[in-house]
């Protein structure tokens, strides 16, 4: 059957090249280890190591990655003896087409992989592979009698391929390890019998019941008074985290106390964890400009080497005097070592994919690698200020009503009518009033976006918003809005001011440290929000933000970023509500708070919080700024290498050994330096 080559959206290849064999390779080893079910770690792992029954399943994994090296071991081994019995223990039976046979024997354990990969991508159409360039240069060494060379540079490609392998591996595990937190199995109440089930047919409503050390498998609200979890998994955070009843508690925590019980609210294929494991698992589809560039590059780089090969060894007929073949082809062949792209091929995509894995482990999420990039060169960070900067949960400082209105008349009315939004203002106010009175009556009810709500209640049309919802229906007020530094919620019924109820957020914690690194990297900040102004100046003051807008509605935010972009200034913006999701999708970078965060806003967004602490947005923007500083790394490396050698190579002052160093050797130290930002602190 004909092939046909397989692309992405941005024009990438995916089949018959040097990347899709080792993603192929790393995949499936990932898929056969033993290690797919085990979920140790750290103290654990220390626990496991006496017990015989979990050492095989490590020593299993050690076993697959040994095979992977036992072709360039048995290659190795026949190499050293052929060189000994060349130059340090000379036999009179080892010359001519035993000596040959020799180095052949010692050759094929690696080359012949790498030859069959050569004809079957020009079977399909792919000609100038790494495959084929490393073929023909070791082929060629060969055909001119240098066959401790021609063994040499296939063996050390071939030792340089399965390092690759097992750092795509090792990354990739990582970020599944860290992410696929979900047990297979929950403990279900059933008429109060404890039974196990898997976790994927647990039915929304079903209670969990969790013991101490065990891990959540679905998303759920808290039965029990209270409960400590450690959120690590999901946030990066290892401070534990207490839960009271009715709070929302999500897949992938442990809980660290006692024996808990949990209502599933959600199934498990769309747990917050599964979405998050989804969209990491994604990412690496969403190639960055680099990547990009780097593959479009090879793509035209390498006919362009096989053609300058050719031309090292054939023109010089036509000038040198002393035109010698084999000398001019060693060169040529030289240059072809030097040329294979497989240091910028490999190491690059890596070293993005260990950006999003150093990423996930702090608890951000990257939904592509263009996304790291992007975020290391942002200028402008504009972010909304509740569930953003502040806690987002509110309290009611003082109720400010009318006398002419019964007071808990009118208050019952308020917090059945906000029982309708999922608002934290709606919370405040319930957990001021109490339990809503089921005799209040309403009819209509209408949210009105950046206004607040409308309902009829006993013939009479109830507001509950702020003072531009009173406006919009024509109500008069005698007081000053901006006159009160708290948020205020207006009341009006039957068209007549009635009053109002104050209520207050309190800024987080690592608010005011977000601010300050976000100054250090010289990004411009600025705040946005529908609540009323003076508690947005009021905020802003307190954390050094010089420009701050508050009364704002959904359009008039896309606006103030539309402003901004038309200075040609890149911007990122961080929310968490529904109505920030528009202006999510605008910006340059969305940023979700994940935590607290609007599935909307969630979907919309590019990078995802997890933890809902702004302290991570400088954290994202660093880890971006190392990822491609490493990236930036490899490129110079990898072309500053080759050129020297390539000049040398072709003015015949290189010999084979330099470029086996060249290729493979720049190759790995290009894969250490991308694996190495999966260690680092941020």
């Amino acid at each position: 059957m004909e092939h046909t080559h397989q692309y992405d959206e941005q024009g990438k290849q995916l089949c018959c090249t040097e990347e899709a064999k080792i993603n192929n390779t790393a995949n499936a080893l990932i898929k056969n280890s033993p290690m797919k079910s085990c979920s140790c770690s750290g103290d654990d792992q220390d626990q496991h190591t006496n017990d015989d029954s979990h050492d095989h399943d490590h020593a299993s994994e050690d076993g697959n990655n040994i095979r992977l090296f036992l072709p360039a071991a048995l290659s190795f081994v026949a190499l050293l003896i052929a060189i000994a019995l060349d130059n340090y223990f000379p036999q009179t039976w080892f010359t001519g087409w035993v000596r040959i046979g020799w180095y052949v024997a010692a050759y094929l354990p690696v080359g012949l992989p790498v030859l069959k990969e050569a004809v079957e991508s020009i079977v399909k159409g792919e000609v100038f592979s790494e495959f084929l360039l490393m073929g023909i240069a070791t082929i060629g060494a060969f055909a001119i009698g240098e066959y401790p060379e021609g063994v040499a540079v296939m063996l050390f490609y071939s030792v340089g391929e399965v390092f690759q392998t097992l750092a795509v591996k090792r990354a990739k595990t990582n970020i599944k390890t860290l992410l696929d937190q979900r047990p297979d199995e929950v403990t279900v109440l059933r008429n109060n019998q404890a039974m196990t089930l898997k976790a994927e047919t647990v039915s929304i409503g079903d209670i969990i019941q969790l013991k101490a050390g065990e891990k959540l498998g679905l998303d759920g609200e808290l039965l029990s008074e209270t409960a400590s979890f450690n959120t690590a998994a999901l946030t990066g955070e290892s401070k534990p985290d207490t839960k009271t009843k009715g709070d929302s508690v999500l897949a992938g925590m442990i809980n660290l106390n006692a024996v808990s019980q949990v209502r599933v609210t959600t199934a498990y294929t769309d747990s917050k964890l599964s979405r998050i494991l989804e969209l990491v698992q994604n990412a690496a589809a969403q190639k960055a400009p680099t990547e990009l560039f780097i593959r479009k590059f090879a793509k035209i780089y390498t006919p362009i080497v096989v053609a300058l090969a050719v031309a090292i060894c054939v023109v010089p007929y036509v000038f040198v005097e002393t035109y010698v073949f084999s000398e001019w082809l060693y060169r040529a062949l030289i240059f072809l070592v030097i040329s294979c792209p497989c240091a910028l091929v490999i190491s690059i995509p890596l070293g993005y994919f260990g950006g999003i894995g150093a990423a996930s482990r702090n608890g951000i999420l990257f939904k592509g690698s263009n996304f790291l990039d992007t975020i290391s060169t942002i200028q402008n960070v504009v972010m909304d200020k509740t569930g953003t900067m502040t806690e987002g949960v509110f309290k009611v400082q003082e109720v400010n009503l009318k006398p002419e209105f019964n007071r808990d008349e009118i208050l019952k009315m308020v917090n059945a009518l906000e029982s309708q939004s999922t608002h934290p203002v709606a919370t405040a106010i319930h957990q001021y009033v109490g339990d809503i009175d089921s005799s209040i009556t309403l009819n209509n009810v209408e949210e009105i976006s950046g206004h607040g709500l409308k309902a009829d209640v006993n013939g009479k049309v109830l507001l509950v918003g702020n003072f531009r919802l009173l406006d919009k229906f024509a109500v008069a007020y005698d007081i000053d809005p901006a006159s009160i530094v708290y948020t205020v919620i207006a009341i009006a019924y039957d068209h007549k001011f009635a009053g109002y109820i104050t209520i207050a957020d309190s800024i987080k914690e690592d608010a005011q440290l977000t601010i300050d690194t976000l100054k250090q990297l010289g990004v411009n900040i600025t705040m946005l929000s529908g609540d009323k102004n003076s508690v947005v100046q009021f905020v802003a003051q307190k954390l050094g933000i010089a420009n701050a807008f508050g009364d704002l509605l959904p359009e008039d935010k896309v606006n103030k970023v539309k402003e901004i972009k038309a200075r040609n200034e890149t911007v990122a913006f961080v929310g968490d509500g529904v109505n920030d999701a528009p202006v999510v999708a605008l910006s340059d970078v969305g940023i979700a708070m994940g935590g607290l965060g609007s599935d909307a806003t969630i979907e919309t967004a590019d990078v995802v919080i997890q933890d809902d602490k702004p302290s991570k947005i400088p954290t994202a923007i660093a880890i971006g700024k190392q990822t491609k500083r490493i990236v930036w790394q490899n490129i110079s490396l990898a072309f500053g290498v080759k050129a020297i050698v390539l000049i040398l190579g072709a003015g015949g002052l290189a010999t084979m050994w330099e470029a086996v160093f060249a290729d493979v050797g720049v190759a790995l130290l290009a894969i250490l330096n991308a694996v190495r930002i999966q260690r680092m602190k941020f």
